[in-house]
């Protein structure tokens, strides 16, 4: 019995292993993986640039309010020196 047992579990053994992916199953299993990595890379790089992008809009947009805040603050100090009378001029 022991023997017919052994015979039948190196039997089960060996369709496991037979059953197991060839190599063109293999080479395409690797395939699947690397353009899942570079589909992954491409989108990690979009992110990135589509972030860089939105950084420097949103410091432009400081920039130009700085800028104008500035304007209104100088043309705000020249009328105020025009209506006083005793104010001297540089």
């Amino acid at each position: 019995m022991k023997k017919v047992f052994t015979l039948v579990a190196f039997a089960t053994m060996a369709s496991f292993v037979a059953c197991g992916p060839s190599a063109a199953e293999q080479e395409a299993a690797k395939k699947k993986v690397a353009d899942s990595v570079a589909q992954v890379v491409e989108k990690a790089k979009a992110d990135s640039v589509a972030a860089a992008q939105a950084k420097l809009a949103e410091q432009a947009k400081a920039d130009s309010t700085a800028k104008a805040a500035a304007k209104a603050d100088s043309i705000a100090k020249a009328e105020e020196s025009k209506k006083k009378p005793g104010a001297k001029k540089k």
